[in-house]
């Protein structure tokens, strides 16, 4: 009786999938699920119109389809049910980005200094809290943050992919008195165009908002030698702050014994470029690994994510903290989310626009992101 059925399930999709693809054989594919169906063989068309006639017609059926390569062969798995999102929980959304605002005011109003400090030595001055600079600091930080899970947001939802709501961490313990944002996919993008978009748009949005910010807030700081006999929390250049600082000041810094002193609002706007840096390394799961698998495919994909943990454990001399990002990214780098359809490229310009998330890391991730200098150093 179950082979019955499963021949006549065979049967139904056998005919959908035949009008576009010259099918070689069938076979269950319980790895998948329970009552999953594989077709393999070569497609008549390309991938985009073959998936967008296959698929409507098997989710009549009750199916969820996937399209895959399998060495020089096309998969097509009919998958039972269909893929549903569960819902998000806004409360919980609300919640936490409300403790962020106050945990960055509170690191922004007691000076990054003095936070870094109490992390190295358990010391802290409570009477050094300013509320105007936690406040100018809290929006100025989280407006970049915002703009960066908003554009994850905005695109996944355009494209009626199913996210979660950003989620921001709060670490009041911390030089920047938050973690960040994360949004999970809770559904599997249709296909590397969808991803790509999604995944670059985060990137994009971010810097859209942290570059004016930076700028305004170097336009707040003084240039001076350090203080003498006090610790200095220091950042680290990239390619495009560095060349910020050149158009606001009109010289490199640091120089000859100068630096320029950071108000928050400009060390929001750095930490704006940082977060874009860190986002944009193109390994795993990251939008930079999201962005080089939608342009070049899993298997040089793969191959980058492990260069890329190498790389960074070599920057660990540099700066401690790519030490765990390389096992972050060794650990989880080959995981990756899932495709509906797996085979349409992109278009040229959207290749274009993989590139231009690659130019935009170059530019602006941090070898060295920050370093406390003790006083004689």
């Amino acid at each position: 009786m179950e082979s019955q059925e499963f021949a006549q399930r065979g049967e139904q999709v056998r005919r959908i999938a035949a009008n576009v693809m010259d099918i070689t054989d069938i076979s269950d594919a319980p790895q998948h699920r329970a009552g999953a169906l594989r077709l393999r063989g070569y497609l008549q068309r390309d991938p985009e119109t073959a998936y967008h006639y296959i698929e409507p017609r098997l989710s009549n059926l009750g199916y969820t389809t996937l399209l895959r390569q399998e060495d020089d062969k096309v998969s097509l798995i009919a998958l039972p049910g269909r893929l549903e999102a569960g819902q998000s929980k806004l409360w919980l959304a609300l919640l936490l980005f409300a403790l962020t605002i106050l945990s960055t005011i509170f690191v922004g109003g007691n000076g990054l200094v003095l936070v870094a400090l109490w992390l190295q030595s358990g010391q802290f001055v409570p009477e050094a809290f300013q509320l105007g600079l936690g406040l100018a600091f809290s929006a100025a930080i989280l407006s970049i943050l915002l703009a960066h899970e908003l554009g994850h947001f905005l695109m996944a939802r355009h494209l009626r992919v199913a996210v979660s709501y950003p989620f921001f961490i709060p670490m009041p313990i911390s030089p920047l008195g938050t973690m960040g944002a994360v949004i999970a996919m809770k559904a599997p993008p249709p296909d590397r165009r969808a991803l790509l978009s999604i995944a670059i748009a985060g990137p994009l949005a971010g810097l859209a908002v942290a570059i004016p910010v930076l700028v305004l807030g170097l336009s707040l700081s003084e240039v001076q030698s350090p203080p003498p006999n006090q610790t200095l929390l220091l950042e680290g250049n990239s390619l495009l702050y560095a060349a910020i600082k050149v158009a606001v000041f009109g010289r490199f810094l640091p120089d000859g014994g100068l630096d320029v002193m950071l108000h928050p609002v400009a060390f929001a706007g750095w930490v704006g470029l940082l977060v874009t840096g860190l986002n944009l390394i193109p390994a795993g799961q990251l939008d930079g690994g999201h962005i080089l698998y939608a342009l070049v495919g899993p298997r040089i994909a793969s191959i980058v994510t492990w260069v890329i943990a190498v790389v960074l454990l070599g920057l660990g001399l540099l700066w401690p903290g790519w030490f765990l990002w390389a096992v972050l990214i060794l650990v989880f780098g080959q995981r990756r989310a899932p495709l509906l359809n797996e085979l349409t490229p992109l278009t040229q310009r959207q290749q274009l626009v993989a590139l231009l998330g690659l130019i935009i890391f170059v530019l602006v991730f941090t070898p060295a992101p920050l370093t406390i200098v003790e006083p004689g150093l």
